[in-house]
């Protein structure tokens, strides 16, 4: 694990995801979506619904959903339609809602066909430090999203935004999502925001994986933005009971839309500072 400073970028430096732009001076950003691709019927009402929302708020969106979750913990789990199938989807979505989207890339062999379809790759946080990977994501001509592993603090993530560099991108955000004690006990330490920008990336704050239930989302947000993140990262549903997983981590499309409004204010105020 590198414990140096980090070897290129700067504080500061923006990303652009289909003429969206992250970083230093740049509005707030949602990523949001449900956490794994389902029917398209509820992809549609999700995907619309956030386009109306955040239009509305005029809040940057880049909608998420997974293709494959391939890091579940129960063999019964949901894990997706798979590649060819979730990014038809997506294209379809992307193409009608004129919507950027993205999605988790768990495979080298994944990441052409990926990089077709989708604006942002992200790479997974229990594979942040998979070489073959990161320098896969890193040659395929599209910005990434590293998610911080749950076992790292946030020096621990140079080495990855490294290896993304060293292959010739400059196009790197990261996503802070909690340090574990247990995976469902993630814990939160805010000030991972302005020691993640230090590496010279906008940062996104997670704020679902670390909550324990729906109403810590809120919360979780709150921290992030006015810590500085650059963009929140939020699951949603139109049904969030009815999600075929991680239903208590996801917000409703009105309990989102709330959220933001929340949550604007302090966005505007911690860019201020």
């Amino acid at each position: 694990m590198s414990s140096g400073a980090p070897s290129g970028g700067s504080p500061g430096a923006r990303v652009e995801v289909a003429g969206i732009p992250l970083g230093a001076g740049c509005p707030l950003v949602l990523i949001a979506g449900p956490c794994v691709i389902e029917d398209e019927a509820v992809m549609s009402r999700a995907a619309g619904g956030l386009r109306e929302i955040c239009r509305g708020l005029g809040v940057p969106l880049i909608f998420k959903a997974s293709y494959e979750k391939d890091n579940r913990s129960a063999p019964c789990a949901d894990r997706g339609p798979g590649l060819s199938a979730g990014l038809a989807l997506l294209a379809r979505l992307r193409a009608e809602l004129d919507l950027p989207v993205t999605s988790d890339v768990h495979r080298t062999g994944d990441v052409a066909p990926a990089a077709e379809v989708l604006d942002l790759l992200q790479v997974p946080a229990l594979l942040c430090r998979q070489t073959s990977l990161l320098e896969a994501v890193g040659r395929s001509g599209r910005p990434v999203n590293l998610k911080k592993g749950q076992f790292l603090g946030p020096r621990g993530m140079t080495g990855a935004v490294d290896k993304v560099r060293a292959v010739g991108s400059c196009q790197v955000m990261l996503t802070e999502r909690g340090t574990t004690f247990g995976y469902d006990s993630l814990v939160c330490d805010m000030t991972a925001v302005p020691a993640l920008q230090a590496l010279g990336c906008p940062v996104a704050v997670d704020a679902g994986h670390a909550a324990n239930e729906r109403g810590q989302i809120a919360v979780l947000a709150r921290c992030g933005v006015a810590a500085g993140a650059d963009a929140l990262f939020i699951e949603c549903h139109p049904d969030p009971p009815a999600a075929r997983c991680d239903g208590s981590r996801m917000l409703s499309l009105e309990e989102l839309e709330a959220l933001l409004r929340d949550v604007l204010p302090l966005a505007a105020a911690a860019r201020r500072l």
